[in-house]
């Protein structure tokens, strides 16, 4: 199975290699897809995204997403992208929902 992880931005939406170990929005970064950011932390949650697809080739969700999640989101598939890391390979679908 070929793996590729699809972003999709505001405007920009690129399916990109997938580099394991490295972060949803790190990912975007490196290939000016436009996924709304600001402190790369966890707290502000403008890299707020949907996994649409792919939540399996994904690590857990760390201290500050559960922190500043809702369980609900979370079980439906947000994640925060400064936090979310590829974990394997796989197709992964990776949508920035932003609260505002």
């Amino acid at each position: 199975m070929p793996a590729s992880l699809q972003l999709i931005g505001r405007s920009v939406n690129k399916n990109v290699e997938i580099q394991l170990g490295t972060t949803i929005l790190q990912h975007a970064l490196e290939h000016k897809v436009d996924f709304q950011n600001l402190c790369t932390r966890g707290t502000c949650a403008r890299c707020r995204c949907l996994i649409e697809e792919g939540r399996e080739h994904l690590a857990d969700a760390t201290e500050a997403e559960h922190k500043r999640l809702d369980p609900e989101e979370l079980e439906e598939g947000y994640r925060l992208g400064c936090q979310t890391v590829v974990a394997q390979e796989g197709i992964i679908v990776a949508r920035n929902k932003t609260y505002f």
